[in-house]
C-alpha cells in the first residue's frame, strides 16, 4: 500500500469513527468535518476530483452543523430555566 492509499484509508476510517460518535458531543462533529476535509484532499490528490468536490461540500455542511450545535450548547448553559440535558 502506498502512502496516498494509506492516507485515504485513514481519512475515511477517521471520518466514519467521528460520524458514529457525533451524537455524543459537538466536538465529534468538528472532527467529522476535518475528516471530510482530509477525504477531499485525498480525492484531489488521487485524481478523483468529483469525490474531492463532494467531500469538500460535506466539509462545509459538517462545519455549519458544528456551529449550530455549539450555539445550542452555549444557549443551554446560559438558560437556567431548562433542566440539564
Amino acid at each position: 500500500m502506498d502512502a496516498l492509499s494509506a492516507f485515504g484509508l485513514f481519512a475515511v476510517s477517521f471520518t466514519l469513527l467521528c460520524y458514529a460518535l457525533e451524537a455524543r458531543a459537538a466536538f465529534w462533529t468538528l472532527l467529522f468535518a476535518i475528516g471530510c476535509l482530509m477525504g477531499s484532499a485525498y480525492g484531489f490528490l488521487q485524481g478523483a476530483w468529483p469525490f474531492g468536490l463532494v467531500e469538500l461540500a460535506w466539509f462545509g455542511v459538517a462545519l455549519r452543523r458544528w456551529g449550530q450545535l455549539r450555539r445550542i450548547e452555549r444557549n443551554r448553559s446560559l438558560d437556567t430555566t431548562l433542566p440539564p440535558a
